[in-house]
């Protein structure tokens, strides 16, 4: 099968389907919150409210911050980003009470679109594990170039149902929609890198691996 090209104008599309799929729901817990705050006197209440919208503000605040550098052009004048940065942002949306993120990568500038690929391969593992677990981000070198390993460990830790595919950029169904362009997307971003990712996954761990296309094993 041949990798499946998008329009422009639609891959941007479904971008931005995604993204408003991903804050509307907490936006939409922000104005519940509000609504109780207009018409609730009882004080218990009033607080629960509160702390609604607090908690809401942050999770809108936290999945906006980490789109705007996975899929935007956060950074743009510059041709690296701090990996502080890309750091901080997947520690603000997938970290909670089931999820756990090592970053063993040390502070530094690495080119915008290997960024990008490492955060689009950190949201693909934590989706991984929904029973929450540990996300292990490192760098390697290969062939004196910069590699990326993401690992997702936990209970039953599976990939969904064809994101190998999309990541190749070959959608079982030959059509990418909202609900698959992040893998598509991400497959596009290590092909623009002259990358490739490579899959490993057993019982209790899924491991993405981008490298350089010549040293991924065939």
């Amino acid at each position: 099968m041949t990798i499946v090209a998008l329009a422009p104008i639609d891959l941007a599309a479904l971008l931005c389907s995604r993204v408003c799929h991903d804050v509307i729901g907490p936006v939409g817990a922000i104005v519940n919150g509000l609504e109780v705050l207009e018409d609730e006197k009882d004080p218990q209440m009033r607080e629960v409210a509160v702390e609604l919208i607090k908690k809401s503000a942050a999770s809108a605040s936290a999945r906006l911050q980490f789109c705007r550098l996975a899929f935007g052009a956060a950074g743009s004048i510059g041709a690296a980003v701090d990996t502080g940065d890309a750091e901080s942002v997947t520690r603000g949306l997938i970290v909670n009470e089931r999820t756990t993120l090592v970053w063993n990568p040390t502070r530094q500038l690495v080119a915008k679109k290997k960024v990008k690929l490492l955060l689009n391969l950190a949201l693909i593992a934590a989706s991984a594990i929904s029973r929450g677990g540990v996300v292990t981000v490192d760098f390697a070198d290969h062939d004196e170039a910069l590699a990326i390993r993401v690992e997702a460990k936990g209970p039953n830790a599976r990939l969904a149902h064809g994101v190998a595919d999309l990541l190749a950029g070959r959608p079982q169904s030959g059509e990418v929609d909202a609900h698959s362009i992040q893998p598509f997307f991400a497959g596009l971003v290590a092909r623009d890198c002259g990358m490739e990712v490579a899959i490993l996954a057993d019982a209790e761990t899924v491991t993405l691996e981008a490298r350089p296309a010549k040293a991924v094993a065939t």
